[in-house]
């Protein structure tokens, strides 16, 4: 079993749609599992990490842009230092899970 962190999250910008965050966490994390209402955009700035989703798992690394599906179980898990920045719809809704 693995612990769960939560990221450190920073806002960028906030648009009449769209919001940017940053989000950052060390080494060897596993983020929050979740799911959103909309789809959304992560961009990773630095480090590795791995999106598993219900069925299917993304290695992401420096410089990847992934799309992450609308009303799909999901969570990070951080391989090395780990910052990214996620742009999504302002009126997201997030359920988060055990």
């Amino acid at each position: 079993m693995h612990v769960v962190t939560n990221p450190k999250v920073k806002l960028l910008a906030e648009g009449k749609s769209l919001v940017g965050k940053e989000m950052a966490a060390r080494a060897g994390v596993f983020m929050p599992k979740h799911l959103a209402s909309r789809e959304s955009v992560l961009v990773i700035q630095e480090g590795a990490c791995i999106i598993h989703l219900e069925d299917a798992a993304q290695t992401l690394k420096q410089g990847d842009v992934f799309i992450v599906p609308a009303q799909v179980i999901h969570q990070i898990e951080t391989k090395q230092a780990f910052r990214a920045v996620h742009i999504m719809p302002i009126d997201i809704a997030f359920e988060f899970f055990k």
